[in-house]
């Protein structure tokens, strides 16, 4: 035990294990985040016997783990590829080639566990680009760019489902029909008050 503890430590082999690490890392964290997600949407929105809801629990964690881990897998070793071939020095693009690399590979399935995943580091992706130019001191802006970037996505979204709303996910559009076009319509005051249509 004492020498494997050894091996962990030493410096040379450093690079290596935090690339084991990282997989390691990648399947916890994606089975965390997954596992209650999946228990929740399943039992609130699944119809069908326990054992296939329990099925697809099991199937939808095991392959959030499997992407996560390996995705930080490549990245990791295409980072640490990119810095040998350098010389040793890591470059800023280095984490761009790697970052294209493993999500053609490991997210460009297109399979829902893969697009919420996608989807969610769009947002947070346009969100970091709103802060840049206040980040970078391109702009002096008194107060955040969030609003600015939130009347933006409003103004798309409104627009693209009044004219071309097949472009919206249909869980989207199904939401914003009750939203926006079935509160038009109603028959009666029970109508009115409690029904959907």
């Amino acid at each position: 035990m004492e020498s494997l503890s050894q091996l962990i430590l030493d410096p040379k082999y450093h690079d290596i294990l935090s690339i084991v690490k990282g997989l390691r890392n990648g399947i916890v964290y994606g089975a965390k985040v997954r596992f209650p997600h999946a228990v929740v949407m399943t039992f609130l929105f699944k119809t069908g016997p326990l054992r296939d809801k329990l099925r697809f629990i099991f199937n939808a964690t095991k392959q959030h783990a499997k992407n996560l881990g390996m995705f930080v897998t490549i990245y990791k070793t295409l980072l640490l590829v990119q810095k040998k071939m350098n010389g040793g020095k890591q470059m800023d693009i280095h984490s761009f080639f790697a970052g294209i690399v493993g999500g053609y590979y490991v997210f460009g399935t297109n399979n829902n566990i893969n697009q919420q995943i996608v989807l969610y580091l769009f947002s947070r992706v346009l969100i970091g680009l709103a802060k840049t130019p206040v980040q970078r001191k391109i702009i002096d802006a008194p107060q955040s760019t969030y609003p600015i970037f939130a009347a933006l996505v409003w103004g798309v979204v409104m627009y693209q489902f009044k004219h071309e709303r097949e472009v919206l996910q249909p869980s989207l559009q199904a939401s914003m029909q009750y939203l926006y076009n079935d509160s038009n319509n109603w028959n009666s005051l029970r109508n009115f008050l409690w029904h959907n249509k």
